[in-house]
């Protein structure tokens, strides 16, 4: 009994050396610049943390004026991300990620407009009828560069809408781009309600055809897309139009479902990547008649879930496409939050379509797109709509 209970406070004090330990070897693990060399080299691992761990003292430590650390591992973080080459991956500082959250809420609005990211800045996919962004004059195409002091090169889209979008009431200058002249103009923000799907009947003289007007993959939007295509059939049209341009994509399982609407079962899309397994999306069920022709109408700004339906409908020879060649976006983004409030938003996967094409080429850059079967574009210049005129010409040729 007297031997055992006089190790208790060996014991004691072993745990206690080793609980310090710990609390050195952490302190030191991020402060490996504090060691000796000799202890340095044997306790660390001279690993790609540790170098940049060590640059960033170093930096922080002994530049001529101070700087700020959070700057710096921002930087870093950002040239990291920018040495993949990819135009779709991007570091969202804390501040820029707090905005980019800020501007999915329903509580802001914006001017009307919807865009798609480029290099340069936000090209103008669409302009909403009756909104301040009609009525300022803006046109599908322009290019805005410039959202009050800040310049959009070199940023990812979501930066430029958060500048973009506000409150109701407040207003926003914008450096607007167009044929190489540039201008700034102010516009008041709105509550602004988009219509994602709008179904018409065209008459012509082969008949009457449906022209269903699909914006955005958004939640529920392949729902309002069925819906519009059967009430049009129900009303008699002889064919249905699936315009799609300017459609920047949206919900992946959104596409799946529109496919769906055409094609019957099998194949619609495939997914992969390098973390990831190759994953089938195949057709939900339910389709309209076979019989019912289709044409999709798309455009450079035809882009994502937009081109997996095109290239599904194309490839499983369901319909003829119609346009210009789409944008070619055959990747797709996750966003992973940082520790520091932050977030990484890359690209983890590539699209496939049924034929096995990737829609974006090599996957990082503006790739190849859908080569529509039917060659035409708008003249934004008349009051004619070119492309859809092509569209239903094809349209009629099918339902002979």
């Amino acid at each position: 009994m007297p031997r055992r209970a006089s190790r208790i406070p060996l014991v004691l004090a072993g745990a206690l050396i080793a609980v310090v330990m710990l609390g050195v070897g952490i302190y030191l693990g991020g402060h490996a610049s504090n060691l000796p060399d000799p202890i340095r080299s044997a306790l660390v691992d001279d690993d790609e943390s540790q170098l940049m761990q060590q640059a960033i003292d170093t930096i922080s430590d002994a530049y001529y004026r101070p700087v700020s650390r959070d700057e710096l591992v921002n930087k870093s973080v950002e040239g990291a991300v920018n040495s993949l080459d990819d135009q779709f991956s991007h570091y969202f500082d804390p501040r820029t990620y707090e905005r980019f959250q800020h501007a999915t809420n329903p509580r802001f609005s914006g001017i009307g407009v919807t865009v798609q990211g480029t290099p340069r800045g936000l090209r103008v996919a669409h302009v909403i009828d009756d909104t301040p962004a009609a009525k300022a004059g803006l046109r599908d195409g322009d290019m805005i560069v410039a959202v009050g002091r800040s310049t959009l090169a070199g940023h990812p889209a979501s930066y430029g809408i958060s500048l973009v979008k506000g409150e109701p009431g407040t207003t926003v200058e914008l450096t607007i781009e167009r044929d190489g002249r540039r201008r700034v103009q102010t516009i008041e923000r709105a509550e602004i309600v988009e219509p994602v799907v709008e179904g018409r009947m065209v008459q012509t003289r082969a008949g009457r055809f449906g022209v269903v007007v699909f914006t955005s993959f958004t939640s529920n939007s392949s729902a309002q897309v069925r819906a519009a295509v059967d009430r049009l059939l129900a009303r008699g049209a002889r064919g249905i139009v699936l315009d799609l341009r300017g459609n920047g994509g949206g919900l992946l399982n959104e596409a799946v479902d529109t496919a769906s609407i055409f094609i019957p079962d099998g194949t619609i899309v495939s997914t992969d990547g390098r973390a990831r397994e190759r994953h089938v999306y195949t057709a939900t069920g339910g389709a309209i008649r076979s019989s019912v022709p289709v044409v999709v109408l798309v455009d450079r700004n035809t882009a994502s879930s937009s081109e997996i339906v095109t290239g599904a409908l194309q490839d499983r020879r369901r319909a003829e496409v119609v346009g210009t060649r789409t944008y070619g976006k055959g990747v797709f983004q996750e966003i992973r939050e940082l520790p520091n409030g932050g977030a990484l938003d890359i690209t983890v996967g590539q699209y496939f379509l049924p034929s096995g094409k990737n829609i974006g080429g090599r996957g990082v850059r503006e790739g190849d797109g859908i080569q529509p079967d039917v060659q035409a574009r708008d003249d934004p210049d008349t009051r004619r709509d070119e492309g859809l005129d092509a569209a239903l010409r094809a349209l009629a040729t099918e339902s002979r």
